[in-house]
């Protein structure tokens, strides 16, 4: 019960049936009543509320450039950072394979209690205030992300972002290495570096997959170039 309390404390919101709360909590881990129906449905409403609001905000640009931003938003990495920023991870339900295999840490396992969350908290309080209570916890947890948003930058991801950097400054193109793998085939973890001649000592990322860490990786080697 303390648990549900704290977690309506993250949200800003009672619940009136708290079997809701704790069913969007609850892992497929633990049995076949869980929370993935919940995710669906917040995923639906999450996506509306940012397509809403990108929309307002940004009344000149595309739908394409409208399509990458909520992208950009709503994906699974960033769900998951909100979740680990919030300590969500610590109240979610899982069985005990998947509690002793650290799933309370799996990316996936946080963006799914997020969304479930949404969906929660829409269908207990859509009766009374309709979708208004549901957009306005959503905006308070996303306003950080949509004020840094900026139609060009989420145009391109980091590797094509420094590419081009160090294009326009006529400095040689970035190199990546893995330099480890390690973790079990469905949860691994890949250490990579980028290294850019001439510039600095190479920089060291981390990812679930090779992608992420380049990414990460390049994302960290620009800012250093940047602010150097």
């Amino acid at each position: 019960m303390k648990q549900l309390q704290k977690v309506c404390q993250i949200f800003n919101y009672d619940f009136k049936d708290e079997k809701l709360l704790k069913l969007a909590l609850t892992h497929r881990s633990i049995g076949a009543n869980n929370n993935e129906r919940l995710e669906f449905l917040g995923d639906s409403v999450l996506g509306m509320v940012i397509s809403a609001e990108l929309f307002k905000r940004f009344p000149k640009e595309k739908e394409g450039v409208l399509t990458r931003l909520r992208s950009s938003l709503v994906k699974g990495e960033t769900l998951s950072q909100i979740a680990t920023e919030l300590n969500l991870g610590e109240y979610i339900h899982l069985g005990s394979g998947e509690l002793k295999s650290g799933g309370y840490r799996r990316a996936s396992t946080l963006a799914d209690a997020v969304e479930a969350i949404f969906g929660a908290i829409y269908l207990d309080s859509s009766n009374e205030a309709g979708i208004e209570k549901i957009k306005e916890i959503i905006l308070t947890i996303f306003n950080s992300r949509l004020d840094k948003c900026e139609p060009n930058n989420n145009l391109k991801d980091p590797k094509t972002r420094l590419q081009e950097h160090l294009q326009s400054k006529n400095l040689e193109l970035p190199v990546y290495h893995v330099i480890s793998i390690s973790g079990k085939e469905h949860q691994q973890t890949f250490k990579v570096s980028c290294v850019i001649e001439g510039i600095a000592n190479k920089v060291v990322a981390t990812g679930a997959s090779r992608r992420k860490a380049e990414q990460a990786a390049a994302e960290k080697a620009l800012t250093s170039i940047i602010h150097e």
